[in-house]
């Protein structure tokens, strides 16, 4: 459905996106009542999230090894890969040299959404509990992880590993924050002054370019 929402426009999509979280969060509230269908998460979920399949390695980790090294592999090593980097850059250019732009920007945004909620299962499970909004507290972080390690939003421009390095400086950053007993609305401030900078940033040099 998220894929279904978008055009061309990156910003429209972006916006798609958003209206379509806020549509299934309604959804979701009116199903529910406003309340957890359950108490705790299902074993399975606090297994993949917490438990040990491998000696010494938690499930999360491996996940997210064997996860990241697959993005990687798509990213550099496939022709998908490369596609996505070639719309990102400029999505006219790559539609005159011959791609089909529509199916490859939907396919990313339906892998992404399914990496997302994968993420929201691992949370579920690492917090034995499910809430509409436990999530919400991850979206400016997550944003400035994705901006801070080089990624630009404009498009065209970031890497996995980059990105990696970029969770590893706000994570980081939440802890200073955390130590300073910075108040959450001062977090989000900052998060949102480090988004604002880098889209400055990226667009000044896309322009220059």
């Amino acid at each position: 459905m998220p894929g279904g929402s978008i055009n061309e426009d990156l910003a429209d999509a972006l916006t798609g996106k958003v209206a379509t979280n806020a549509v299934a969060q309604g959804i979701m509230i009116v199903y529910t009542g406003g309340s957890s269908p359950q108490d705790s998460a299902p074993q399975v979920m606090r297994w993949l999230a917490a438990g040990w399949l491998v000696p010494g390695v938690p499930n999360a980790v491996a996940l997210w090894l064997v996860i990241g090294g697959a993005t990687v592999f798509l990213l550099s090593h496939t022709t998908f890969g490369r596609t996505l980097y070639a719309i990102g850059n400029t999505e006219r250019a790559a539609y005159l040299s011959g791609i089909n732009t529509r199916p490859v920007t939907v396919a990313a945004f339906a892998v992404c959404s399914a990496f997302a909620a994968f993420g929201g299962v691992l949370l579920a499970g690492h917090a034995s509990k499910a809430a509409q909004s436990m999530g919400d507290a991850y979206l400016l972080p997550a944003i400035a992880a994705v901006v801070l390690g080089g990624t630009s939003i404009l498009g065209g421009r970031g890497s996995y590993l980059g990105t990696v390095a970029g969770a590893i400086l706000i994570t980081l950053l939440q802890s200073i924050l955390s130590v300073a007993q910075m108040p959450e609305a001062g977090r989000q401030i900052i998060y949102g002054a480090v988004i604002a900078a880098m889209l400055l940033l990226y667009g000044r040099s896309k322009r220059e370019a």
